[in-house]
């Protein structure tokens, strides 16, 4: 449940309400991977060298990937909390207490959250309170981000779970319209494009799903798990999976347009997906680019650590986290790292971009934000 307020938490959190309402925008990054095709671009532009705006303390490892919406960031924590944090400051504005870690990334939706949790529920709650406005349980622990799409005029979640199935429920009233059953636990987040949802399982296939009703619309066989979500672009689906490959497979055919393997190291990382160039993390401890086309490498960045961390592209540059405890900026035109910062701890969590800022989450739990530091009057 959500915690009681003081009087000044409450006039607080109602001038966040606020200016909540009144800040929202295209450039916001509302989900996992900013969009539901999980391509994980940003607009805007970053600075060279960023600095640290500010850092907020949880009580257990920040392994969720934040949304920013307006002026607020919404992230969960393995001490069980959702969190609703202000961007400029990083003073806290409410927190969602539930009976499981969250790992999932929360979707921010008109004005609802829809965060999935390891007690095996999705939950909606209220953007501007944190107040609970509906939960939907599963079989078994939810660690994937939802996903949503709009059919008829009405608003639906998809989320997937270890039950092995993937569910789509009534964003309003988390009433099921649907249930897909795979063989297997669903790790990832479905990503959403042209009428389809895809997502790899750990039973090795790439799924394919009607929006319409939840109907098998094709599958590919890989025949290795697949932990990360897949990225969709240009009727092309791009993942890695278990067995140390990196795959584009065309949706029309279902077969393979091209696979890109460098060493023996599986891949965790979602893909961050632009109109020439695929980019993702590997347990290789490489950030690795290629051509989007055919797959051809066009360049790597080593790091010290397994990058299981999704990139996000932002104008001309890449920002990554890695298990040896940093954040790394990168430029995109040729992988050379532009800078970096050292938290110490192994970074799980994928970057969240918006408004020139940059939000993470850390196993040493902590959120952390990144930015321009405006010199004060």
């Amino acid at each position: 449940m959500s915690k009681q307020c003081t009087k000044d938490e409450y006039r607080y959190a109602w001038l966040a309400c606020l200016s909540f309402a009144l800040c929202s925008n295209a450039a916001d990054w509302p989900m996992f991977r900013g969009g539901p095709a999980l391509t994980g671009v940003a607009e805007g532009a970053l600075g060279a060298k960023p600095a640290l705006l500010w850092t907020f303390k949880t009580k257990g490892p920040v392994r969720s990937s934040a949304a920013i919406v307006g002026d607020r960031v919404f992230i969960g924590s393995n001490d069980r909390n959702l969190y609703a944090l202000d961007l400029a400051t990083g003073k806290k504005i409410w927190a969602f207490t539930n009976s499981g870690a969250i790992e999932s990334s929360p979707v921010v939706l008109n004005g609802k959250v829809f965060v999935g949790s390891a007690n095996a529920s999705l939950y909606a709650l209220d953007a501007a309170t944190g107040k609970q406005l509906w939960k939907y349980e599963t079989g078994e622990k939810i660690l994937g981000a939802p996903n949503w799409f709009t059919s008829g005029g009405q608003t639906n979640i998809l989320v997937g779970s270890y039950d092995f199935k993937l569910h789509c429920v009534e964003a309003g009233t988390g009433k099921s319209n649907w249930v897909y059953e795979s063989s297997n636990y669903i790790n990832g987040s479905p990503a959403v494009a042209d009428g389809l949802t895809a997502f790899g399982g750990c039973d090795g296939t790439l799924h394919l799903i009607s929006l319409a009703d939840g109907s098998q619309s094709g599958s590919n066989e890989i025949g290795a798990p697949i932990a990360a979500s897949v990225a969709l672009a240009g009727g092309r689906a791009y993942f890695g999976h278990y067995d140390n490959q990196f795959i584009c497979a065309d949706l029309k055919t279902g077969s393979n347009a091209w696979t890109f393997r460098d060493r023996d190291f599986p891949y965790f990382s979602s893909p961050a997906v632009t109109s020439d160039r695929v980019i993702f993390g590997g347990r290789d401890k490489q950030l690795h680019c290629v051509n989007r086309a055919d797959g051809k490498p066009l360049w790597s960045f080593a790091a010290r650590g397994k990058v299981d961390s999704s990139p996000v592209v932002c104008g001309d540059k890449v920002v990554v986290g890695s298990d040896d405890g940093r954040l790394y900026l990168v430029a995109l035109a040729d992988g050379k790292e532009l800078w970096s910062y050292e938290m110490g701890r192994p970074v799980d969590s994928s970057p969240a971009v918006a408004d020139g800022k940059i939000v993470i989450g850390c196993d040493d739990g902590s959120v952390y934000c990144f930015g321009v530091k405006t010199e004060k009057k």
